[in-house]
This record gives structure tokens, sequence and C-alpha cells, in this order.
């Protein structure tokens, strides 16, 4: 019994020593983390977007602290979320205008050709590297909503013409749904942008506009139209370089194109799709 006592204290003494060792150990090389951390990720969205090149707001908020990171690099944030930090940070920064996401693609069921009826996993990305999914605009939106799962705003929505819908007063301009759209079909862009050239097909006039009544088939009325060098044909689409230039004579650009692959913003083509 003596022995068994003996090294139950010898087991508890030890256990005791090595606690306080860990104690001792523990306080004596911990970092103490700079409160300022933790009080501008509570301030951040906590969305976790990487919208600023982080992996998520808590490496932000050290990078800000401990790196000398910009504070005006969280597009959920906006302005009010800059302020507080500059006053957290004692600097000051203006909050960059935040861009949104669009759609460049008008090809719904009723204007795209549909070559097949896909069969398979309802992700655009897998429908792209297998089939390439069921429209024969092999450059056009594939509706399997990626875009749509991965935003973390509530900001998309699938419409019924099986494209994506944006709502703006909800999107952040994260772009998180640009890097997950397999196609390069969204896009970021200025919140008072008017006029857009709809579409990435880059084929010829003659083969894009087989597969889809809305394509861009490089005529380069729209072009002419604009202001000059404000817009270009470039891999047989028209392309804009100056978007307020081209908005002040939007509704003119817009009308000139025959097929209506130029969009205007909250004005919708009637199309022709008997012919």
């Amino acid at each position: 019994m003596n022995t068994i006592l003996l090294s139950v204290i010898i087991m508890a003494g030890l256990g005791l020593f090595f606690a306080l060792f860990l104690l001792v150990s523990y306080k004596k090389l911990s970092v103490e983390e700079d409160p300022r951390v933790k009080k501008i990720e509570e301030i951040l969205p906590g969305a976790n977007c990487g919208a600023c090149g982080y992996p998520g707001c808590a490496a932000y908020a050290e990078a800000i602290v401990l790196e000398g990171a910009p504070i005006n690099k969280c597009a959920p944030g906006g302005a009010e979320v800059v302020g507080i930090i500059g006053k957290i940070m004692g600097v000051e920064a203006e909050a960059k205008a935040t861009p949104v996401a669009h759609l460049m693609c008008q090809g719904s069921p009723d204007v795209a050709v549909q070559r097949s009826i896909y069969i398979g996993e309802s992700s655009c990305r897998v429908a792209d590297f297998t089939t390439k999914g069921d429209k024969a605009c092999t450059y056009g939106c594939l509706g399997l909503g990626d875009c749509v799962r991965v935003c973390p705003f509530n900001a998309m929505y699938m419409g019924e013409d099986n494209l994506p819908k944006i709502i703006e007063e909800n999107c952040t301009g994260c772009g998180l749904c640009v890097e997950e759209c397999p196609r390069d079909i969204l896009a970021l862009v200025p919140r008072d942008q008017k006029t857009f050239v709809a579409c990435v097909n880059k084929d010829k006039g003659a083969i894009s506009r087989k597969v889809c009544k809305v394509s861009c088939i490089a005529c380069g009325l729209c072009v002419k139209k604009a202001p000059e060098g404000s817009m270009e044909l470039r891999n047989n689409l028209a392309v804009i370089l100056d978007y307020k230039q081209v908005d002040t004579k939007a509704e003119e650009v817009y009308e000139v194109c025959p097929t209506k692959a130029i969009e205007l913003k909250g004005k919708f083509a009637k199309v022709n799709t008997d012919g």
C-alpha cells in the first residue's frame, strides 16, 4: 500500500510540476495580441469573401494592424467601415467606389439555340468541363447557378429565363461570382454604367448569329455611333473602352445594334425570335 501511495504522490507531484511549468512558459513566451486586431475584426462584415485579397476578415484585420495594409479594401463594408477603421488606426482613407456584378450574356432559351439536353450534376463548372452544356453557343451562360450559390450576400437569383439576375442594392462587388463563372461572362462594372456589350462570343458574326439571336456580329455600327475612341472591334466583338463617353450616346448606340447585343440598363429589347 505504501508503494502505491508513494507512486500516486509522485505522479501527482509531477503533474503539478509540469502544469506549473507550462503555465509559466505560456506567460513568458506568449505574444500579446494588439487589441485593435479584435476591434477591427468585429467591425468587418464577417463575410470572409476574400475580396480584400486576404483569406478572411480576421486575416485582413491582422494585416491592417500588423502589416499596414490599406484600410479601404473591404468592398462589403463600404465607406462606413473604412471610417470606423480609420478612427481606430488614426489614419484617413477614402472608400473605393464599389462596383457591381453584371452578366454579359442574354442567351435565354428563347434566343439561344439548344443543341442537346444536359443530364448531369447541376454545376456550370462540371457541365463546361464535360459536355459544354446544352447550348450551341459555347461562350454563353450555362444557367446552372454556380454564381448564385457562391454569393454570400443574397444578391443573385436565377430568373425564369434561366439566367442569373443581380440585385444591385445587395451586391457588394466582392467578385466571388466573377471568379466562380467558368466562362468569364460575369464582370464587375461601375454602378453608374448604362451601356454594355452583352455578349462574349468571339466567333465570326455568321457563326455566332446561328447559335444565338442576340449575339454580337461585329458589324461595327455601334462603334461608329459611339463617340470616337470610346469603342472598338476586337476578336469579333464590340468592346467599350470608355463607358462614360459611350453612355452619352447610350440610346443611339443601343438602337443601332441589329441583334440587340448592346444592352441598356433598365431597358429590355424586344428581340425577334421567329427567324
